[in-house]
């Protein structure tokens, strides 16, 4: 059997300029049409290892990311909303319960990635969500602590929500391309080589509601991997919270530049974030300060 030519890339990658005062990072504000995000982030050179030919190599419980091939029905580019809540969102669900096992998915937003790399610094008339890009910031959308806020925030009803929290559960990202991959490809780090001491909780509003993801401090040791050339049939599973302690909980994230596809057309992707519930499996969970995740 021939062997899969690897396309490794040596790159750059962006990661949390810690200013060493003890406060915490600064907080990103998402509404009102536009991002504000005024993070100080410096580049670190890394290589991000192709994973083509070893897909099956990679799972959610063991490095935080898994891929799969799945053909969706979607027609329409992801171009309409109604279509990607009524079609796509089914999909999703169907997917991740095939996949995880789980009993109930619950879909609780998507973007779509249509624009150029560095959008939220280029302005377009303060209305960049309309132009949203790739996220070339190493991070993890929910902190521990944000991820119970999350849930909380889906199922207000306490009583609903205390129920939920006893049992595992888990925020998993489904990430698509529209078109295949070449520019501004994502990168997915295996969980095993962060340790929780290199994040940190950074505040997060959305739309009134009053997150928490991680931002990283660089290490030298994280260990980075994408599949390249993703064709809209694959698909990428991120896990950003696990109230497992046993198993993988979380995979730093980011988009990265390959020297290669440099000059390529903008990338188009879609990423759909679900909270997965499980109904018989009580989780293990650590306890957190519940005014902020791990420093």
């Amino acid at each position: 059997m021939a062997l899969t030519e690897k396309h490794n890339v040596r790159t750059t990658l962006n990661y949390w300029d810690d200013p060493g005062d003890g406060l915490p990072p600064t907080p990103i504000f998402i509404g009102e049409g536009k991002v504000t995000n005024k993070r100080p982030h410096l580049p670190h050179e890394f290589t991000v290892t192709d994973i083509t030919g070893d897909e099956d190599d990679y799972r959610l419980d063991t490095h935080g990311f898994q891929y799969c091939r799945h053909k969706s029905q979607e027609e329409e580019g992801f171009t309409s909303e109604e279509s990607i809540k009524s079609v796509y969102y089914e999909e999703c669900k169907e997917l991740l319960k095939d996949i995880t096992g789980a009993n109930h998915i619950h879909i609780f937003n998507h973007k779509v990635r249509r624009g150029p790399t560095q959008w939220h610094h280029l302005g377009f008339n303060g209305k960049n969500l309309a132009n949203r890009g790739p996220v070339t910031r190493t991070h993890v959308d929910q902190s521990y602590v944000g991820a119970e806020r999350r849930l909380r925030w889906e199922f207000p009803d306490k009583q609903q929500a205390d129920e939920l929290i006893t049992r595992r559960y888990q925020i998993i990202n489904i990430w698509r391309p529209i078109q295949t991959i070449l520019k501004d490809p994502i990168a997915v780090a295996d969980a095993k080589s962060v340790p929780d001491s290199d994040l940190v909780g950074a505040e997060m509003v959305e739309d009134g509601f009053q997150g928490e993801s991680w931002v990283v401090r660089h290490n030298p040791h994280h260990r980075w991997y994408f599949k390249y050339r993703m064709t809209p049939e694959d698909v990428l599973l991120i896990k950003c919270f696990d109230s497992d302690t046993s198993v993988a909980r979380r995979a730093l994230h980011s988009a990265f530049e390959d020297p290669d596809c440099r000059d390529e057309e903008s990338r188009q992707s879609i990423e759909v974030r679900c909270l997965v519930l499980y109904s018989d499996s009580p989780c293990v969970r650590v306890h957190q300060d519940p005014k902020r995740g791990s420093r």
